[in-house]
C-alpha cells in the first residue's frame, strides 16, 4: 500500500477521530481500556448562556482538566475552586485515583498549588519567557 501525507491547518472532528482509533486501538491492546469518560461543568448565567466552566475527563483512573474558566466578574469569588471540587468529587465517584493539569506560569500556579496540586513537570520558554507547567494531585482518601 502506498502512503501519503496532507498538511492541513483545518481541525475537524472527523479527521482527529479517524487519527484517534488507531491509537486508542494500540493503547487498549496494551493495558485495556482506559475507560475515557468526558467531564464537563458549565457556568451558566441566568438565561441559561455558557460563560464558562470546567471541560475534562477521566481516563485511567485520573481526572485531567484540560479547560477550566471563570467569567471575569467571578474571578476570586471561589468558583474556580468549586468547580475543581465539583470535579474531583466526581472522578472520586467514578474510580479516580488521581488528577493533574498543566497550565503556564502567568495563570493559575498558585490556584492549583492551593487546592493541594504537586508540580511535577516544567517545560521551558512556552510561550517565550514563560513555562508550561504540569500539575497532580493524589485524590486518594
Amino acid at each position: 500500500m502506498q502512503y501519503k501525507t496532507v498538511l492541513s491547518d483545518a481541525a475537524d472532528a472527523e479527521t482527529r477521530a479517524a487519527i484517534v482509533a488507531p491509537l486508542v486501538a494500540y493503547n487498549d491492546a496494551q493495558v485495556g481500556s482506559g475507560g475515557h469518560r468526558p467531564l464537563v461543568i458549565r457556568v451558566e448565567d441566568e438565561e441559561g448562556q455558557v460563560l464558562g466552566g470546567l471541560w475534562g475527563y477521566t481516563r485511567y483512573g485520573w481526572l485531567y482538566t484540560e479547560l477550566l474558566a471563570a467569567p471575569s466578574g467571578a474571578r476570586g469569588l471561589g468558583l474556580g475552586r468549586r468547580l475543581m471540587e465539583e470535579a474531583e468529587a466526581e472522578a472520586k465517584t467514578r474510580g479516580c485515583v488521581g488528577a493533574w493539569v498543566d497550565t503556564h506560569s502567568f495563570q493559575a500556579p498558585r490556584f492549583y498549588e492551593s487546592l493541594g496540586y504537586q508540580r511535577f513537570g516544567e517545560l521551558d520558554d512556552y510561550p517565550p519567557g514563560h513555562s508550561r507547567l504540569f500539575y497532580r494531585k493524589s485524590l486518594r482518601d
